[in-house]
């Protein structure tokens, strides 16, 4: 007869209590690869150890952390003491540790510099090649899982931003085996089929080193090498960098920075239409007010030099028969025909007598 059945919190606790007093696991040291390193606010540490057959989850303690000399870094080979506990809540175990000892690089950091060491002395990596950003692309391709977070922030910081530049989703795998040819492929695919797209961002949202690594392979390296697109690299976080980054024409921080390097703020820049249309607008009034006001100078001038003006104040002006204006005593003679302009019409004469002013 088997024994009465015990609560979920029951038999955690008696887990805890086994492994608290099992003198091997209250004191063990374990050898392994750090991986999704975590430094929380608090001053605690949260990562996983692994190895090429397993992982466990650790926790160092912001006391405990203080003691460590050597920074932790992701893909650093350790040998950590401590203690196995469980979680009681969550019902998982970890390593709480005491102490670490840093025994060296773990293999995937070991394959990272050996791998950039190697493209960098092939010239993959020289600035000379890296390709300009179009000031106003048309179409951005963005290669990246289609159900990422990293989509969905690239999508909606251009579209925020940028109301006339066309998104074009090219979906790959970002993680596992089959991952790094997916990319490359697509890199590849886009440059001889899609002539229309002025932008690649290629990238995924952040992990651990093993889930970034994708972006760590040869073929990937090499494909945006070769693209004749512009390239901008956008994986995991600012911290992360990847050999994507360094064969890449830019590399963003983030997926959102890739977004926001590649297209222009086209608010800022109706703000800066309207502005030079109202400069525009206020320039030509002012030259048309200051013609008009050089034209109502010329008007009165051109009117005061109106010979008839004078007609309207009693005065006369005397032409010959042929219509010329006579200026001078001189030029009458008695017998003289004659016409008289005043205001209002005129009238015809002739000369009966001429006298000069001796004056």
């Amino acid at each position: 007869m088997g024994m009465n059945p015990v609560s979920v919190g029951q038999l955690n606790n008696y887990i805890s209590r086994v492994l608290k007093t099992d003198p091997i696991l209250s004191s063990v040291s374990v050898r392994g690869e750090i991986s999704n390193l975590k430094f929380h606010g608090s001053g605690h540490v949260y990562f996983s150890m692994k190895d090429a057959e397993s992982k466990i989850n650790c926790f160092l303690s912001s006391s405990a952390a203080e003691k460590i000399i050597s920074p932790l870094e992701e893909g650093m080979e350790i040998v950590a003491t401590g203690s196995i506990s469980v979680y009681l809540r969550g019902g998982y175990y970890s390593l709480n540790i005491r102490d670490i000892q840093v025994n060296g690089e773990g293999q995937l950091a070991i394959r990272f510099q050996q791998l950039k060491k190697a493209l960098e002395c092939e010239g993959l990596f020289d600035p000379a090649h890296k390709k300009p950003l179009p000031e106003h692309p048309e179409r951005i391709a963005v290669v990246t899982s289609p159900t990422g977070a990293a989509v969905r922030d690239i999508i909606r910081t251009i579209t925020e931003k940028n109301n006339s530049t066309d998104i074009l989703i090219c979906p790959v795998l970002v993680q596992g085996p089959a991952a790094a040819a997916e990319i490359s492929s697509m890199i590849d695919y886009i440059n001889s089929s899609r002539k229309d797209v002025d932008i690649i961002i290629a990238g995924r949202g952040g992990g651990s080193m093993e889930e970034l690594w994708v972006f760590n392979e040869e073929v990937v390296a090499r494909s945006i090498y070769a693209s004749e697109i512009p390239v901008i690299s956008a994986v995991g976080h600012e911290t992360d960098f990847t050999i994507a980054d360094f064969a890449a024409d830019f590399r963003a921080a983030t997926p959102t920075g890739a977004a926001e390097m590649a297209v222009p703020d086209t608010r800022r820049l109706d703000e800066y239409t309207r502005s030079l249309r109202d400069s525009m607008r206020d320039a030509i009034m002012q030259r048309i007010s200051r013609a008009g006001d050089r034209i109502e100078a010329l008007k009165a001038a051109v009117e005061a030099a109106d010979p008839s003006l004078p007609l309207g104040r009693g005065y006369a002006m005397i032409r010959d028969m042929q219509g010329r204006p006579v200026t001078d005593i001189s030029g009458l003679k008695p017998e003289d025909r004659i016409r008289l302009e005043t205001a209002g019409g005129y009238a015809e004469a002739t000369v009966r007598e001429v006298w000069r002013d001796e004056k």
